[in-house]
């Protein structure tokens, strides 16, 4: 499968943003998603993860209560809303898929999107 993020940018402190992953490939409907960010001279982050169903999402505690991740399984696409933005939010975000189960850990994830720029100002 391959993955496609989007919809990254500069903000401002306490703005919103809606992140897009559109898959390619069959049986994206099959693939529990992902989403990870990477701030300069920062580890890999975990965000959130989704059942294939969409039926469950696990949130880090540092987003829990102003992301939500959604699904839409007819067009292929992951969303990541991004409520209440703050500056260490700034990061190149990434979605990622695999097969089965959801999962926080990114070594379990075999596809990932390109990455997507999210910029936040004070």
């Amino acid at each position: 499968v391959q993955l496609q993020a989007s919809g990254g940018g500069l903000v401002q402190a306490g703005d919103s943003l809606r992140l897009s992953c559109a898959a390619s490939g069959r049986s994206f409907s099959t693939y529990a998603m992902g989403w990870f960010r990477q701030a300069p001279g920062k580890e890999r982050e975990f965000l959130a993860t989704i059942t294939w169903s969409g039926g469950w999402t696990i949130y880090a505690d540092s987003v829990k209560g102003r992301f939500t991740l959604s699904r839409d399984n007819a067009k292929s696409t992951v969303y990541l809303q991004m409520n209440s933005l703050k500056p260490e939010d700034t990061a190149v975000y990434y979605c990622a898929a695999r097969p089965y189960g959801s999962s926080r850990f990114g070594s379990e994830y075999p596809y990932w999107g390109q990455g997507t720029q999210v910029t936040v100002s004070s």
